[in-house]
């Protein structure tokens, strides 16, 4: 693990006390700090000022809200400052995850990291930064460790202190309420060959609905619907899904139908490293989104905020003239298409607890300071060796006016296969969000059976 600059701040089983933010930060909030909690300074070495001079979508930029038109890049004029390569990474190693450098020592001659002039000009609406305050002021964690008390609308811990608070940032960040995305899956092999799969994908959330900003955080946080459209032999397979916002109390439910046998049964056991159907089992269920689910299978560490080359503001590879050919290359994808920003992170260690189970037996993963989501992780085996290297590549969704989790890859460092999860750039249309159209009864067993047949 690279040296973190910050004073590193312990986190474990963080209680109330830690929780809440202290007066000086309450009283910075809209000057000193975003409205989220994020430091609005930008530094000397590159990280951008916070300036969120828009709300939606940008002046001059045609975007219909809600049909599903590919990302427009509001900076598609601009050129990388410089590019990252396995012969100058020694001059950017401190701004590094270990995973990055992973990539430059398996990848010496096509691997690079191209950076960019750094903007954070994107904005949340104010019922976000309404809910924010609160949270600020109230949320903690539950006795247990394995869910929150604080409000929708909002990450729950602006100021975060513990990793377990970094971890329910990352969590229950605010993002779309509704998400219906067709999408491509793709396996690539060492030697560049592809193998396909294609899902359509349904996602819903009654607790980032803006009618339910402010109200209490409970109940379910998300329900999903996955139909399986590729590869032949899945075709016509159904999986629904429900997301406790309390882990200590419920637990995730899922229920699976078959078209084989017309049936439709519960998952006995849905989550932590159950392989990703589609992924030939390069990812897990709680690897999408970098992490996701009941956190107690780890012990969590806040190790502090670090300065980063992360992907941000990634328009760029999610336009609808990119063609998978040129963007899945054999190791990893195209770096003509991905934008990196310096940005500071959270950086948030997770160790797997002695008992229990897991393939990957350390995770470190880097959340971004504006919007409380991991942007990158570096994922260790059992035995404590770097396996495998994530990112994800965000961008701003001017309809939803809030950052949209888009394609990423999960890079098997070992194998030199990897995974391009969520890759829409091929289809005709691509993630429609917030138009409002879906509700929890899309979301059941018998839904799961209707969609199936």
């Amino acid at each position: 693990m690279q040296k973190i600059v910050i004073p590193v701040v312990a986190g474990l089983m963080a209680g109330a006390a830690l929780a809440k933010a202290t007066p000086e930060e309450l009283e910075k909030i809209g000057k000193t700090y975003t409205c989220v909690g994020a430091e609005k300074a930008g530094t000397a070495s590159g990280v951008p000022e916070y300036t969120g001079k828009w709300l939606g979508t940008p002046p001059g930029i045609n975007y219909p809200p809600h049909e599903g038109k590919h990302p427009v890049d509001p900076y598609a004029n601009e050129k990388p400052l410089f590019t990252i390569t396995a012969e100058n990474m020694a001059q950017y190693a401190d701004k590094l995850t270990d995973g990055q450098k992973g990539m430059f020592k398996v990848y010496p001659k096509t691997y690079r990291i191209p950076v960019y002039t750094g903007h954070r000009d994107f904005r949340y609406p104010d019922h976000v930064c309404e809910s924010a305050r609160k949270n600020a002021q109230d949320a903690t964690l539950n006795a247990d460790g394995m869910g929150v008390t604080a409000v929708n609308g909002s990450m729950p811990f602006p100021f975060p202190k513990s990793g377990l608070e970094l971890a329910f940032n990352n969590l229950f960040p605010y993002r779309t309420y509704t998400d219906h995305t067709l999408r491509d899956n793709v396996n690539v092999m060492a030697d560049g060959t592809p193998v396909w799969a294609r899902a359509d994908n349904y996602a819903y959330s009654t607790m980032n609905h803006p009618s339910n900003a402010g109200k209490p955080m409970e109940g379910l946080m998300s329900q999903g619907m996955n139909r399986t459209l590729l590869p032949e032999r899945d075709k016509g397979g159904v999986n629904v899904n429900a997301e406790p916002v309390n882990f200590g109390k419920d637990k995730r439910l899922a229920w699976n139908y078959d078209p084989g046998t017309r049936r439709v049964r519960q998952v006995p056991e849905f989550g932590f490293d159950q392989p990703m159907i589609g992924t030939s089992g390069k990812m897990t269920i709680d690897s999408d989104r970098l992490f996701n689910g009941s956190p107690e299978r780890y012990n969590w560490k806040n190790l502090g905020k670090k300065e980063i080359f992360i992907p941000a503001n990634a328009y760029k590879i999610h336009a609808n003239t990119v063609k998978y050919a040129d963007l899945l290359k054999p190791g990893h994808e195209n770096p003509d298409f991905t934008r990196y920003e310096l940005r500071r992170v959270w950086v948030l260690e997770a160790t797997l607890k002695e008992g229990y189970r897991h393939i990957y037996g350390k995770r470190v993963l880097f959340l971004d300071e504006d919007t409380g989501q991991a942007a990158m992780s570096d994922y260790y085996d059992t035995r404590g060796q770097l396996w495998q290297q994530a990112v994800i590549n965000h961008y701003y969704g001017f309809d939803s006016k809030v950052w949209q989790a888009g394609t990423s890859f999960y890079h098997d460092l070992l194998s030199g296969s990897y995974v391009a999860y969520n890759l829409f750039q091929e289809r005709p249309v691509g993630p429609i969000l917030n138009k409002g159209d879906l509700n929890a009864s899309m979301f059941t067993p018998a839904a799961a059976r209707s969609a199936g047949n």
